[in-house]
C-alpha cells in the first residue's frame, strides 16, 4: 500500500522550489524516490536549497537545479524539455508566485503590482501545464500528473485586501479546473494545492510583535497555529503519487480547517508537525 504514495522512477518538476514550501517539497519528493528538476528565479536561492535537499540525502533518485523565470515561456520550454533525455516529464508541479508589496484593494494597488502577479502567477502557470502536456504527449505518458499551488484566498475573502494576489490565485483554481476536464482522456490529471496561511519566515516577518495582528489571524484557525510547509509537501506528495489516480479537478485546501470555521475553539494551540531541517 505505501508504494502508492512512492515516485520512484517519476520525473519530477517543481517551480519556486527554492521557497519555503517548495523546498519540504523537494526534500519530501527526494525522499519518495522521484527523479527532480528543482527551478528557482533566483540561482543563489537554488544554491541554498541544493545544500539543503543534500543535507537529507543520499536519494536513489537524480536531483538537478535549473534557474527557470516562469514568466519568460522559453525559459519555462527549456525547463520541461531538458527531461526529454530521461523520458519526460511524469509530474509537474507549477509552485512559483509572488506577492509584491505594492498589493492592496482596488484603489491600493499598483499597475506594476497586478501585472507583475499576473505574469508569474497566472502565466507562469499556464506555460508550465501548457509545456506539461506536451512533453506528456511527446512520451506517450499514460498517467501525468499537474498541480498548482493556488492559496485559500482563490477561495474565501479577506478585510486584509490583496487584490492583485487574491485574483491570480483565483484564476489558478478555474484555469486547473478547466484543463482538468479537457485532458482527462490523456490521463494527465490537474489538481490545485490551496494552502492556508502558514508559519514561514515571510509570515513571521510581517506580523513581527504586532500581537493584534498576529491574533486577528490566529483567532480563525481551529487549531489556533499556523500551518508548517511540511503539511503542504505532504499533499502535494498525495497529488503526486498514484495514491489520487482518481483525483482530478479538485482544490486540495490544507488549512487546518479555516475554510469550514463559523466560531472556532478556545484552548491552548495543538501542536504541529516538525519541518525538514534547513541551513
Amino acid at each position: 500500500m505505501s508504494e502508492l504514495f512512492q515516485l520512484t522512477g517519476k520525473n519530477v518538476i517543481i517551480t519556486g522550489a527554492a521557497g519555503s514550501i517548495g523546498t519540504q517539497i523537494a526534500i519530501l519528493f527526494a525522499k519518495s524516490g522521484a527523479n527532480l528538476l528543482l527551478s528557482d528565479v533566483s540561482n543563489k536561492a537554488l544554491e541554498d536549497l541544493r545544500q539543503n535537499v543534500e543535507l537529507h540525502g543520499p536519494h536513489l533518485g537524480r536531483v538537478d537545479y535549473k534557474r527557470c523565470d516562469v514568466s519568460n515561456e522559453d525559459d519555462v520550454a527549456a525547463l520541461v524539455q531538458y527531461l526529454d533525455q530521461h523520458g519526460g516529464v511524469d509530474v509537474m508541479l507549477n509552485n512559483a508566485g509572488v506577492f509584491p508589496h505594492e498589493d492592496g484593494d482596488a484603489l491600493e494597488v499598483t499597475q506594476k503590482a497586478w501585472d507583475l502577479t499576473y505574469q508569474v502567477n497566472v502565466k507562469g502557470t499556464w506555460h508550465g501545464c501548457k509545456h506539461a502536456v506536451l512533453s506528456m504527449r511527446k512520451h506517450g505518458k499514460s498517467r501525468g500528473s499537474v498541480i498548482n499551488t493556488s492559496s485559500v484566498v482563490g477561495l474565501i475573502g479577506s478585510a486584509t485586501a490583496q487584490l492583485a494576489y487574491t485574483t491570480s490565485k483565483g484564476a489558478i483554481i478555474a484555469m486547473t479546473r478547466e484543463l482538468a476536464i479537457v485532458h482527462a482522456r490523456e490521463g494527465i490529471r490537474f489538481n490545485t494545492l490551496c494552502p492556508g496561511p502558514l508559519n514561514t519566515p515571510l509570515m513571521q516577518d510581517y506580523l513581527g510583535t504586532n500581537v493584534e495582528r498576529r491574533a486577528r489571524r490566529e483567532v480563525h484557525l481551529p487549531q489556533g497555529r499556523f500551518g508548517e510547509p511540511i503539511e503542504q509537501a505532504s499533499a502535494a506528495l498525495f497529488l503526486a503519487s498514484d495514491a489520487s489516480s482518481f483525483v482530478n479537478a479538485q482544490e486540495l485546501v490544507v488549512d487546518g480547517g479555516l475554510t469550514k470555521a463559523y466560531v472556532t475553539p478556545e484552548g491552548p494551540a495543538h501542536e504541529s508537525i516538525k519541518n525538514f531541517a534547513t541551513k
